[in-house]
């Protein structure tokens, strides 16, 4: 047994700095005893470029520079470089000790054990009471000697000669934070008290008895990874304004249209957002058509093709090309099976999607007529005489032939309409044959066969001497093959 290398698990953004500092524009150029991960590297190159260390080239910048000049970690180096901006170096200062070292209220219990700013007050009592004014915050005399001394050193590094001040502007701490942490920006989930998204997409909760639960932003400062949310440990409040003004470059302003499960309709907006985090929204008047259509087409193929009206008429010539597609290929019919319908509704169904906006529009689709438009006109013509709707049956009745894919079609029928008839009627040009439901006057099934002539000569006497009592009103005469067709009944008292 033996401990991972190092370098497979740190933190790759110090080193990566460094190394970019000496030139270094190809880390795998370098000889290594293990190489680092290359996820890990993407990781931390794209950290660094958030915090503006690195250009999109992957070059350092000057406030790159700076930061490699202070021992610390980039996050925090960022954080002190830039809060000369602000006046607040000794502020940026205290919070960087105070992330780097030990906790000062380390064991602490209650409402304010999660809140980051009640540590910077513990530091700036002890800087002015000595331990006693630490010990009144619950914190650790020589823990903060320990970060007073850390912040003294970073004060001397960035040449900020003025002796820190103990009031200070408490919304410069979540502005501070921000820099250092622009991924950790949590937003509250609406109507979620203690639950949080963070800027990097993850979830995070804050223990029920924290005193920030319900703060609309926070900045973790702490978190704990384990389990499906992350637990947020440490954190301070974050008001938006002060979020807004801390990273204006990092928020962007996008024109959203996408479909809402809970009001079945598109959402057409213009959002402010930080990464992940929605910071504002405002209607869209006139989103663009094609978008508008994407989205709906992307709710469609996300609910099944059972969203869209169908009627027994397109199920009906659904199956019909279908059938026919599959028995004669040399015919060249489109393919409107389920799958493909699914797969590609942009060439079949987004040209019929003009002003439908919600799913209660989509009752205005003929389905019938847009799967009809798929196929040429010589091609309907083929289907109609391939894979007819209904036949013609000796007692001169029009009946309807239901089509499964896959399977022969099915033709419903009085027995005695088929007087006379030999061979099992065709589809598809004579390569089909029918699959015949024989029904008796009362139409419940008797036989079903695709041999006709065989019924007949083998079962149809059986039949008449079954049913020939039963229903004395039809005809069942002892030879079917030259007996009259007929839908009828004998009339009464014949």
């Amino acid at each position: 047994p033996f401990n991972a290398p190092e370098i497979m698990v740190a933190d790759l953004a110090p080193l990566l700095l460094e190394l970019t500092a000496w030139g270094v524009s190809d880390v795998n150029s370098l000889t290594w005893m293990e190489s680092p991960p290359p996820g890990a590297l993407a990781q931390a190159r794209t950290l660094l470029t958030e915090l503006e260390a690195l250009d999109e080239s992957g070059r350092i910048t000057a406030s790159g520079k700076a930061m490699v000049a202070l021992p610390a970690h980039p996050r925090l180096a960022h954080m002190m470089v830039k809060a000369k901006a602000w006046n607040a170096t000794a502020l940026a200062c205290d919070i960087a000790a105070l992330l780097s070292e030990r906790d000062l209220l380390r064991g602490i219990a209650g409402e304010q054990a999660c809140d980051f700013a009640l540590r910077i007050e513990a530091l700036h009592a002890h800087r002015c009471n000595g331990a006693a004014g630490a010990r009144a915050f619950g914190a650790d005399p020589h823990a903060c000697s320990m970060v007073e001394r850390v912040a003294k050193q970073w004060r001397h590094l960035l040449g900020h000669t003025h002796a820190p001040q103990n009031d200070y502007d408490e919304s410069l701490v979540g502005r501070l934070l921000a820099l250092a942490y622009p991924d950790r920006i949590a937003q509250r989930r609406d109507g979620e008290g203690g639950r949080y998204r963070l800027a990097n997409g993850r979830g995070a909760h804050l223990d029920g008895r924290c005193g920030l639960r319900n703060a609309d932003y926070l900045l973790a400062t702490d978190l704990d990874g384990a389990g499906e949310e992350s637990r947020i440990r440490l954190a301070a409040p974050l008001a938006l304004a002060d979020l807004q003004a801390a990273l204006p470059t990092r928020i962007t302003t996008q024109e959203v249209v996408r479909w809402d499960d809970r009001t079945a309709a598109i959402v057409a907006q213009r959002e402010q957002r930080l990464g992940a985090l929605v910071l504002s929204r405002s209607p869209l008047a006139a989103p663009a058509k094609e978008r508008v259509v994407a989205a709906l087409l992307g709710a469609i193929h996300a609910m099944g093709l059972e969203v869209l009206p169908w009627t027994s008429a397109a199920r009906e010539l659904q199956a019909r090309v279908v059938s026919l597609r599959l028995w004669c290929p040399e015919e060249g019919l489109p393919d409107l099976s389920n799958q493909w319908l699914l797969g590609h509704l942009d060439a079949w169904l987004a040209p019929w999607l003009d002003n439908i906006t919600r799913r209660d529009h989509l009752a205005r689709l003929d389905l019938h007529a847009i799967l009809l438009a798929q196929l040429e006109w010589q091609q309907q013509r083929r289907l109609d005489e391939g894979a007819p709707t209904h036949l013609v049956v000796p007692s001169g009745s029009h009946k309807r032939l239901e089509y499964t894919p896959g399977q022969s079609p099915v033709l419903a029928v009085k027995l005695q309409e088929l007087f006379g008839l030999a061979d099992t009627p065709r589809v598809a040009w004579g390569r089909i044959p029918v699959t015949l439901h024989l029904l008796s006057p009362a139409q419940r099934p008797i036989q079903v066969t695709q041999d006709l002539k065989g019924f007949w000569e083998r079962t149809y006497s059986e039949v008449r001497k079954e049913l020939k009592g039963r229903y004395p009103r039809h005809p069942w005469p002892d030879d079917p093959w030259n007996a009259v067709p007929t839908a009828r009944a004998k009339p009464r008292g014949s």
